[in-house]
């Protein structure tokens, strides 16, 4: 299942695989920037399962952090009008509860819910 397939929330902050809320990318970015940082998070990733040594892969997960950061997909959020961040939760227990309860069972099947 490709990251398009998955329910996104109705406010377009989040989608949900694996049973959880997952933030989305800033859709402010222009597309030079996204996929710059896209590149650089791909290019953490397989640093990540190529490290031998703790050092080197604490140097990668740091890059990947780094271009999630650069994403919006982590640290402050990017929206501005003051709802928290709910990313990391099952749907069902956040302020998406009712979006998520009305939503296709076959969608939430396939979200992992």
């Amino acid at each position: 299942m490709s990251r398009k397939d998955y329910p996104e929330t109705p406010d377009g902050r989040y989608f949900v695989a694996k049973g959880r809320l997952w933030r989305k990318t800033d859709p402010r970015l222009d597309d030079s920037e996204r996929r710059a940082a896209i590149k650089a998070l791909m290019q953490a990733r397989r640093a990540v399962g190529q490290a031998t040594e703790a050092a080197a892969e604490r140097e990668a997960r740091d890059a990947v952090d780094a271009a999630k950061r650069r994403l919006g997909e982590r640290g402050p959020v990017w929206w501005s009008d003051g709802a928290p961040d709910e990313g990391g939760k099952h749907p069902k227990n956040t302020g998406y509860a009712d979006w998520w309860e009305a939503l296709d069972p076959a969608a939430r099947a396939a979200a992992g819910g």
